[in-house]
């Protein structure tokens, strides 16, 4: 009994340790940063603009707002193709102007190479995003409906976690691209 107990009551005393470290280390005060913005937008090469936003969009839950595209020779002089032009559509979890932004892009006419993404270590860079959910249900029953598997055994609650707090499930986008989504099951 007494090891049973060790058990749940160690991984939950580390947890708690961890959050009450996280919530109380001091954090940069408004104006202290040199940056005009606290997130980051993340670039994300797609094989199928539509494909990839619907997936976004409609399975997990973001929103679409206005997108753009940057010409050949814009693309070429800053570095980011040798001269392909990109369309860009942008999708937010909120519409706030300080939001995280995902910008789904795809350059027309080139053959793209797919990433390895069999695991989150299976290549070097980025290799996922995470979405926190106030509730997985939700998501879980777009999923499923557009017939997308979580991988592996989940949702699964996380490392610590008791009764219904909160449980983390890994899918892939149409790209093969790992998207973990983290929130209460209710």
């Amino acid at each position: 009994m007494a090891t049973t107990l060790t058990r749940f009551l160690l991984p939950a005393a580390i947890v708690a340790t961890l959050l009450f470290a996280a919530a109380t280390s001091p954090t940069p005060q408004e104006g202290d940063s040199e940056f005009s913005r606290a997130t980051i937008d993340v670039g994300v090469v797609v094989s199928d603009l539509e494909k990839s936003a619907a997936f976004y969009k409609d399975v997990i839950g973001f929103a679409e707002v206005p997108g753009f595209s940057l010409g050949e020779e814009f693309c070429r002089d800053a570095g980011l193709t040798d001269g392909h032009g990109l369309k860009v559509r942008v999708l937010m979890l909120a519409q706030d102007a300080a939001a995280t932004r995902l910008k789904l892009m795809s350059p027309a006419e080139v053959k793209m190479k797919p990433s390895d993404n069999a695991f989150v270590h299976s290549q070097l860079g980025f290799s996922y995003i995470t979405v926190h959910a106030k509730s997985l249900a939700p998501v879980l029953e777009r999923l499923e409906k557009a017939g997308v598997a979580t991988l592996a055994k989940g949702p699964i609650p996380l490392p610590g976690v008791v009764g219904d707090g909160p449980h983390l499930a890994v899918v892939r986008d149409p790209d093969g691209n790992l998207v973990e989504l983290i929130g209460v099951l209710k």
